[in-house]
């Protein structure tokens, strides 16, 4: 009888290996393009807190300029509507004396992506928003504005993102984006 039994199974085996196999081989669909966009709601959420901030600016961007000022100071980022914007605070000290600044991040669940504007207290005017999103651990942020008396590209590259330290870099490019030249770059530690 179990010999029996044995005889039959290895029959069903038989009969039935090679849809089995022809199963396997059978193209997989497409399940990549069926998957919703990735919602950076939360892309910015590292930056909540106090950072000491060491700032390098470049005196005089797009001229061919290599001296740099350096500042030091704090960054306090707050959430804001339930995490879809951020507030942040900048207070920096350097050899032209004290600067403040702000920065209003906002979330598009439509575009899922962020905007950045910036504000000093100098001058108060709210900057050209750059618009940008998150990818494996990198954002960038790009814009269309005027700088002194041409139209510009703006970009900034938040990277280095870790639980007590990221950096952010600023570039401008007068040629379409073929070449970029940092101008601002802040390393934030907490």
């Amino acid at each position: 009888m179990k010999r029996c039994l044995s005889l039959i199974t290895l029959a069903i085996c038989t009969l039935t290996a090679p849809h089995f196999a022809s199963a396997q081989s059978a193209p997989l669909p497409a399940v990549v393009s069926q998957l919703p966009p990735h919602d950076g709601q939360h892309d910015f959420d590292f930056n909540i807190g106090t950072w000491k901030a060491n700032v390098k600016r470049l005196k005089n961007p797009l001229t061919g300029s290599s001296t740099w000022i350096e500042l030091q100071g704090t960054v306090t980022v707050r959430k804001i509507w339930g995490g879809r914007a951020q507030m942040d605070e900048v207070e920096l000290d350097g050899p032209n004396g004290h600067f403040q600044m702000m920065t209003l991040f906002l979330y598009s669940p439509g575009s899922h992506q962020w905007s950045e504007r910036f504000a000093n207290s100098g001058d108060g005017d709210l900057s050209v928003p750059m618009i940008g999103e998150f990818k494996s651990g990198r954002g960038e942020f790009y814009s269309h504005e005027q700088y002194k008396d041409r139209y510009i590209l703006a970009r900034q590259i938040w990277s280095d993102i870790t639980a007590d330290s990221h950096r952010l870099e600023q570039s401008f490019s007068s040629d379409g984006g073929v070449t970029w030249e940092p101008n601002y770059v802040a390393t934030l530690t907490r």
